[in-house]
């Protein structure tokens, strides 16, 4: 079993890069794996590995200056959900493109036990600050879709359709809560005076929401070789297309258009016929790995080198 911590946090990080190798040298040295984003706004992470590793790492964070009350979503794993642990420098650890100030502007906090009576009402707009394929995997009910294909798109969709939600108090959502952080601020910034957003995010609320009691359709998709979770933060049903990275139901691997890490019904001709082939070898290499009891990962990244 792998613990699977998720965590982020806003605060001043003075120099991203000279914390950057200490960091992916404890990470390393413990087994641990994920993606953890420094910026000098804070970190964004997802980890997995042995309880007492991913313990050392979160207090090895917590012992920055202005990270002491780092918070942390944690779930487990029967599979190791990540290949390789990366730690990168980033402008910023969640892209939005606009100058915001989330620490100081982000909207309402809202638990999850009070999220249903929040969204039941109607003066309340729902918006779903995911991308669109991850939307597919599962949203709340009535919740809007954008239809972004990046974070960065949010901007421009809320300038174009904030006329549609005039005297409507707003509610968002996202996976862990980060991407909230900075759209909230960002509605807020733009004169929008009531806006809400879920602690936590989804995987706080089905962790805390009884399912039967739960306004959530579907799945949520996470960023790792789980794909989904859904209620209780149980493993979920759905599939990774190793083409598009897009989750797709397991019956959608019975479509013609299917091909097991070469194409999805969702990217089906979209490929050149170049791309294809490499992807069919690819598989063909994971395969004779497994077969031999190994993982198929590609080439490793060096010990200090870009991560």
């Amino acid at each position: 079993m792998y613990i699977v911590a998720a965590f982020y946090r806003f605060a001043p990080l003075d120099s991203p890069e000279a914390v950057r190798g200490p960091l992916l040298k404890l990470c390393r040295e413990g087994g641990v794996t994920g993606s953890i984003l420094l910026a000098g706004e804070g970190v964004n992470g997802t980890i997995a590995g042995a309880p007492g590793a991913v313990g050392a790492v979160i207090d090895h964070l917590r012992g920055w200056p202005g990270f002491e009350e780092l918070a942390w979503r944690e779930s487990v794993a029967q599979s190791p959900p990540f290949g390789r642990m990366k730690v990168r420098v980033k402008q910023e650890i969640v892209t939005l493109g606009v100058p915001v100030r989330p620490v100081e502007d982000a909207g309402t906090y809202v638990p999850p036990a009070e999220w249903n009576a929040l969204v039941s009402a109607p003066d309340v707009a729902v918006i779903d600050t995911r991308n669109a394929f991850e939307i597919r995997a599962g949203r709340f009910q009535g919740a809007i879709d954008p239809g972004t294909t990046a974070f960065g798109e949010f901007p421009a969709w809320w300038e174009a359709n904030r006329e549609r939600f005039a005297g409507k108090r707003i509610a968002m959502y996202c996976t862990g809560g980060i991407r909230c952080e900075k759209s909230t601020a960002y509605l807020k910034a733009r004169g929008v005076s009531e806006v809400f957003h879920l602690e936590g995010g989804i995987l706080g609320y089905l962790a805390a929401v009884p399912e039967a009691e739960s306004l959530w359709n579907g799945e949520c998709f996470v960023f790792d070789e789980r794909v989904t979770v859904g209620a209780g933060l149980r493993p979920g049903r759905a599939v990774l297309c190793r083409a598009c990275r897009h989750p797709i139901a397991p019956e959608d691997r019975m479509r013609p258009e299917y091909e097991e890490g070469v194409q999805c019904h969702l990217c089906a001709g979209a490929r050149a016929p170049e791309e294809r082939a490499r992807f069919r070898e690819r598989e063909r290499q994971m395969r004779l790995a497994r077969a031999r009891g190994a993982r198929h990962l590609g080439p490793r990244e060096p010990s200090g080198g870009s991560a």
